[in-house]
């Protein structure tokens, strides 16, 4: 996996098919939303997927909750992963189920006993599944009960489980104005070599103080410059654009796309000189 990717979406399935975008190197898609489909949208799964190498990003592992994993949902993402030869499978740093589905990502608390809790069902998802997952750093709006900062909530988590990191620029950035946290402090202290791939993606301004995680508008100034300092603090890792809400055609798509690899290169270039020099 390199470069730029996309996250699929149904609303330009056929168009991906026909015309992918030049600059797409990979995509990404949930599981869930394709185990059980047949028909016309499955068969142009396939063919896209012959094209292009496909990551999957899920939904609803519940990795923090309390109730047992769901095994079903395993075997069955198991499979799907090995069917299409899936790069990476990701996951989000949170829970979504009690005694049934909740149909949000909520936080965990940032505790010891969180830590540890969440860092045991993941290692027990790597070993049904028999590879690393990837967790990704999640967007919140309160901590109750907060022990300790969420960077060092990251790393123990990362650690502990011996995972990978799916690193979400936004949502550092979002955290970060909601939270009154420095978003280059936080992004200096991710272990670089856990970096599986990374997220960018659009938010909505509520206040000043105050940014919903929607991935329904076009990626902010601010966020552009976060993963310019991403990738000079860590390297270029491959990034993938989301967007799920207020999806415009993929044409439109295209223009965000190409400034991620407008960027990656400037990073590449400007590092291979320095490697000549050196």
């Amino acid at each position: 996996m390199h470069g730029v990717g996309l996250g699929l979406r149904r609303v330009f399935l056929q168009e991906f098919r026909n015309f992918p975008p030049t600059q797409t190197d990979f995509f990404e898609l949930a599981p869930e939303n394709w185990i059980h489909v047949h028909g016309k949208s499955r068969d142009l799964l396939d063919e896209i997927a012959v094209q292009l190498p496909m990551v999957c990003h899920g939904l609803s592992l519940n990795l923090g909750g309390q109730a047992p994993l769901d095994l079903q949902l395993l075997n069955e993402v198991r499979d799907f992963l090995n069917r299409y030869n899936v790069l990476c499978y990701s996951e989000h740093l949170s829970y979504s189920s009690d005694d049934g589905h909740l149909y949000d990502l909520l936080l965990i608390p940032f505790t010891a006993q969180a830590v540890s809790h969440v860092s045991d069902r993941i290692k027990r998802v790597q070993d049904f599944l028999g590879q690393q997952l990837a967790v990704e750093n999640v967007s919140y709006y309160c901590a109750p009960g907060q022990e300790m900062p969420e960077i060092d909530f990251l790393q123990h988590v990362l650690e502990a489980a011996d995972c990978s990191l799916l690193l979400d620029v936004n949502n550092i950035y979002v955290n970060s104005v909601n939270q009154s946290y420095s978003a280059l402090d936080f992004l200096t202290q991710i272990p670089t070599q856990r970096i599986a791939y990374g997220h960018i993606a659009g938010h909505r301004k509520e206040q000043e103080d105050l940014l919903i995680d929607t991935h329904g508008a076009d990626v902010v100034d601010p966020v552009w410059e976060l993963l310019d300092r991403a990738y000079a603090v860590h390297g270029v890792f491959p990034t993938l654009l989301e967007r799920d809400f207020n999806i415009p055609a993929l044409q439109s798509l295209e223009l965000e796309l190409q400034q991620i690899q407008d960027i990656q290169i400037r990073h590449q270039t400007k590092h291979r000189k320095i490697s000549t020099r050196v």
